[in-house]
């Protein structure tokens, strides 16, 4: 088998275990480039080069081991590093190891020193193959929360723009429509022909309140009042649809919040409420708003059936996904406690720091005033 050829660095003052060292190696069937040094200023010079193993002395003079172990780790680099000492303490090898060392031998048993550094070089391999297996798996997380970020960016930009145009083409042609009716109301003198225009009248009103209705599903105009008036108003309105009990409560009368964070927190609590009347065989839910330590959290609790872990572990199971990942676009997350009496949903968003990402599509600058916001916003629109 041919010699497996390394690069070491020795940390040894003497020049005779020096020698006795590169024996060692070579009758292992390592055939080592060996360089050795005695001094700090020494190691912090050597650690700009790349080495395959190194090996320290414990006891150097004016040095220590222990200390060119600490340089070695501080410096960042994955290399093994092996206690080779004339005699060393069980309490010294115990510290040598929990701060990073691969090993230690004495130099009286050094016939282990080669199957050590290869067995050493071998675990450094595999934890470096983990170290860039983690960071390329961090990465790719990372990815995967810009994409979600900017498909939630993107939706609320598409649905922005679904809901102009319901305001300016639907709305305004039902506007007409109502005009053209009322004057044929107004003229015409056939009974009929009034009790007609009158059911029409009534179709085009409900027509009215359903694009109405569908604006504000795609862009809340009600968040320009504030998020705790929208999400009273949402509460009061899922109980008169529902017919649930439902509370509303919360820790302050407005909150300071960055731009984003609303509509987040506003779609978050509307897919829960719309969970719970579709799953949950709820009779009572219940909406808190807080503002504690810097994070503001939104609880919605219900007395419903609950969810079981494999209702939670569905493979096509997107709507807790999806409150997920909209809280991650905030930097925020979501907490979930279930059991038969009922399902709890937290959502935390941090309010201040670079976690706080989020920017809202269409009010992109945080510190504008909504007085000075683009006029063509739907949520500035009135009533049609």
């Amino acid at each position: 088998m041919p010699a497996v050829r390394l690069r070491v660095l020795h940390l040894e003052d003497n020049e005779e275990d020096h020698a006795l060292v590169s024996i060692h190696l070579l009758r292992g069937g390592i055939d080592a480039d060996i360089y050795r040094i005695d001094t700090d200023e020494a190691l912090i010079e050597a650690l700009d080069q790349e080495w395959d193993l190194i090996l320290s002395d414990y006891n150097i003079p004016g040095y220590s081991g222990l200390a060119a172990l600490d340089r070695v780790r501080a410096s960042g680099k994955l290399v093994p590093f092996i206690l080779v000492s004339g005699e060393i303490g069980e309490d010294i090898a115990v510290q040598a190891m929990r701060n990073g060392a691969n090993d230690y031998l004495l130099k009286s048993n050094l016939a282990r020193l080669a199957p050590a550094a290869l067995l050493a070089i071998e675990a450094n391999r595999t934890r470096i193959a983990k170290r860039r297996a983690d960071l390329a798996l961090s990465q790719s997380r990372q990815q995967l929360r810009e994409l979600a970020q900017h498909l939630q960016a993107s939706i609320e930009k598409e649905r922005a723009a679904i809901a102009r145009e319901v305001h300016d083409d639907v709305g305004g042609s039902l506007t007409a429509l109502k005009l053209d009716l009322a004057w044929i109301s107004r003229h015409a003198h056939n009974p009929q022909i009034v009790e007609r225009v009158q059911q029409a009248l009534e179709t085009v009103n409900h027509a009215h309140e359903a694009s109405q209705r569908i604006m504000h599903n795609l862009r809340p105009a009600i968040l320009e009042q504030g998020l705790v008036p929208a999400l009273q108003w949402m509460a009061d309105r899922f109980a008169k649809r529902t017919g649930l009990e439902t509370v509303f409560r919360t820790s302050h009368e407005s909150f300071d919040l960055p731009a984003g964070v609303p509509l987040v927190a506003y779609r978050f609590a509307q897919e829960t409420l719309t969970n719970v009347s579709k799953h949950a065989q709820a009779s009572k839910v219940s909406v808190d708003i807080a503002q504690a330590g810097g994070v503001l959290s939104i609880e919605v609790t219900d007395n419903g059936k609950g969810l079981s872990p494999e209702d939670l572990a569905k493979a096509r199971s997107f709507g807790i996904r999806g409150l997920h990942e909209r809280a991650e676009t905030a930097g925020g997350w979501v907490d979930i406690s279930s059991n038969p009496d009922g399902t709890t949903l937290i959502l935390s968003v941090p309010l201040s720091g670079p976690e706080n990402g989020f920017i809202d599509p269409l009010m992109p600058e945080m510190s504008v005033p909504m007085a000075e916001t683009d006029p063509d916003d739907p949520t500035r629109w009135g009533t049609l």
